[in-house]
Parts: structure tokens; C-alpha cells; sequence
């Protein structure tokens, strides 16, 4: 049986109210040396939903988690019939105005730079430099055996390869809409006799796309090169991100902790709202609106 992922927190009363006031974010961005945290609502302009928010994929959805994954050869096949189609989503999606301006800030020398827990490199292909994925890409894929890598686009060909008729026969099933995990909701009988191929490097090794799934650790590695990043900011703008997961968070109370203000801009209340200003306002918008305010 499939668990959902479990959501610790939920807002109370005793958070501070947020405003609608730019101008402490505007001021922040103008000042310089601010790295950017952002999260799926990030991306839900262009097409992508989120997880948490009022339309978020958890209300209909639950994600592949790490212990399912690795534990169950039906789950693997589940996992890769089902984000095969949602592969063909995921390149389509184009970067939106929030992913743009955060890249021009960038290219201004504003934002020095940006930790993104969002896996659909939306925000490098805006142009944003030296991103940091903290959740992966889906770009790529390791072998959990010899831990080659290879990319999404290869391991594509060769599952349509192994799986020629699949797309056509699984279409009518699928969901209107891509999740931020990268796959689309479809019946057991769509999956059913879906094909996943093994590791071309080693021959048996058992792929699995380069993201941290739901109850996997963030590579130590990658936190530390996070956390030096924080270290090093004037100020930590959140977009978008609800932070009710820790591999975020973890950031804001390292910022709040050191002294450096914490800025969040997000429709809904999130779990960092007690250790910073959050700005409730559309973000596209709202970041459109901070790089005019910049440039006056």
C-alpha cells in the first residue's frame, strides 16, 4: 500500500501577519548579495503544479518515495511508465517570468546565488548561473548499482524503445496535468507490462532518476556547498516555497540564526514565517514588480 508523505506542520495562530509590501524585498534585491531559496511555486506558472499549495499535486497525488522505490520492482515499473509520459511534459515547460527575473537579477550582480529545490531546471534554462539543485534534476539518471550516470533524454529512447506501443495505448489514461515529480497519474492497468530497462553501463542495475525522492537524505555534500552559500548572503529571498520540509528550512533558521534577514514571498503562510517577512502576493507578479523597483 502506498503512504503519503507526511506533512508535520501546519499553520497557527501565532505567526506574524504578512503584507503586501514590496518595498522591504525591493530594498533587500537593491542592496546586492542575495541567494535565492525557491520552491515549486516557483514554477507553477509555467504549467508545473506545486505540492502544497491550494491546488497542490498532494491533494490528488502521492510521490514515489525512497523506501518504495528501491524496495519494489512493481513500484520501479509504476514509477517509470507513469513519468514516461510525463517526461514529454516536463521538457515542454518553458521558464516563466518569476524564473526570468530572478536571472536578470542574477546577471546584475543582485543575486549572488540561488538554491532551488525545484527539479525541472526551469531556472537554469532562464539563465540563471551555478545553480544549486538541492533535490536533484530529472535531466539526469544514476544507476543505484555502479552509480553511473546518464541522461533523462537516453534513458527515454531506450524505454520507448523497449516499450514501442505504450505512449500510444497509455494516452487516453493519462492525467491532464504533469506533477512536480515528473510524472502524470494512470491506472494499474496502463502500467501493466510497461518494460523498465536496466543500467547500460553495468547491465543490471537497477535507474533511478537523479532526484531526492520523498524519505531520502539531500547529499551531504550538496548541504554544506548550501549552507556556505547562506553564510556568505546580505539577505535569503524564499520563492515560493511552503518549507514545511526541512531540507529547506534548515537555511531559513541558519539565516535567522546568523543575523541575516529572511524574506519569503508566497501566497500561503509557511513553516519560515516565524523567522522572516513574507510578502503575500502573486510571485510572477511580485517578482516583476521587484526588478522595476530595482531598476528606479
Amino acid at each position: 500500500m502506498r503512504t503519503r508523505p507526511t506533512l508535520t506542520w501546519e499553520p497557527s495562530g501565532d505567526l506574524p501577519p504578512a503584507t503586501t509590501d514590496l518595498a522591504p524585498v525591493v530594498e533587500a534585491v537593491r542592496a546586492g548579495g542575495v541567494v535565492v531559496l525557491s520552491g515549486a511555486g516557483l514554477s507553477t506558472e509555467s504549467g508545473i503544479p506545486d505540492y502544497r499549495g491550494e491546488h497542490g499535486s498532494l491533494r490528488q497525488h502521492t510521490p514515489m518515495t525512497y523506501q518504495e522505490f528501491t524496495g519494489s520492482e512493481q513500484a520501479r515499473q509504476r514509477y517509470w511508465a507513469r513519468s514516461q509520459l510525463g517526461w514529454r511534459a516536463m521538457i515542454r515547460a518553458r521558464p516563466n517570468g518569476g524564473h526570468l527575473a530572478v536571472a536578470e537579477l542574477a546577471e546584475a550582480g543582485l543575486v549572488t546565488g540561488v538554491i532551488t529545490q525545484n527539479v525541472d531546471g526551469l531556472q537554469q534554462t532562464a539563465g540563471a548561473p551555478d545553480v544549486i539543485e538541492l533535490h536533484g534534476s530529472l535531466s539526469r539518471v544514476v544507476c543505484l548499482n555502479c552509480r553511473a550516470f546518464t541522461t533523462r533524454a537516453e534513458v527515454d529512447r531506450r524505454l520507448r524503445e523497449a516499450n514501442p506501443h505504450f505512449e500510444a495505448d497509455a494516452e487516453r489514461h493519462r492525467s491532464a496535468r504533469v506533477n512536480p515529480d515528473g510524472d502524470v497519474e494512470l491506472p494499474e492497468e496502463a502500467v501493466r507490462g510497461f518494460r523498465v530497462v536496466p543500467c547500460a553501463a553495468c547491465g543490471v542495475g537497477v535507474l533511478k532518476p537523479d532526484v531526492v525522492f520523498f524519505g531520502e537524505n539531500v547529499p551531504p555534500e550538496r548541504v554544506a556547498a548550501c549552507r556556505e552559500l547562506v553564510a556568505g548572503a546580505t539577505s535569503l529571498l524564499v520563492l515560493g516555497s511552503s518549507l514545511t520540509v526541512m531540507s529547506g528550512l534548515r537555511f531559513v533558521r541558519q539565516a535567522a540564526d546568523a543575523g541575516t534577514p529572511v524574506l519569503i514571498v508566497n501566497n500561503q503562510p509557511t513553516r519560515g514565517d516565524r523567522w522572516g517577512v513574507r510578502v503575500e502576493l502573486p510571485l510572477g507578479e511580485a517578482l516583476r514588480d521587484v526588478v522595476a523597483g530595482v531598476r528606479d
